[in-house]
């Protein structure tokens, strides 16, 4: 399954966060079908669970800004976030999906989009957001 391939395989690791809450860790996720990472994102973020990003979060694994409340979120010294637009295949090549692109950029939190627009927006080229300029946005774990 794409899902636990993506996300869940990738990063999903219990660490207590306080005495009762579990967090959820992603880590090398480089991303997949949009579909799949709403439909995870969305049981995630009715579970209650902090997320915890530790590492590479690439692709469609960034919708996890949308769909997780911001308090929620926490990130470590290793988190990465790369950005692009969305495609689908063609005959031999990638094709950008210009109606899932402008998607993706609405769900995300103001100042990501703001960081995106200010990087050339989400094209076929990845841009990578991490350091100060991401824990200036989300929490540190």
């Amino acid at each position: 399954m794409k899902l636990l391939r993506g996300m869940l395989a990738a990063a999903w690791l219990l660490a207590g966060i306080g005495a009762t809450q579990a967090a959820v860790r992603i880590a090398n996720d480089w991303g997949g079908r949009i579909g799949s990472y709403l439909d995870g994102y969305q049981e995630l973020g009715a579970s209650g669970q902090t997320v915890a990003i530790d590492g590479l979060c690439a692709s469609a694994c960034t919708i996890v800004l949308a769909m997780i409340p911001r308090h929620k979120i926490c990130v470590t010294s290793k988190a990465s976030l790369a950005f692009h637009a969305a495609w689908d295949f063609g005959a031999h090549r990638r094709i950008t999906n210009f109606e899932a692109t402008r998607m993706l950029f609405t769900m995300y939190p103001v100042q990501v989009q703001r960081w995106i627009a200010r990087h050339g927006g989400l094209t076929p080229r990845t841009i990578v957001l991490r350091g100060k300029r991401l824990h200036a946005m989300y929490r540190s774990c």
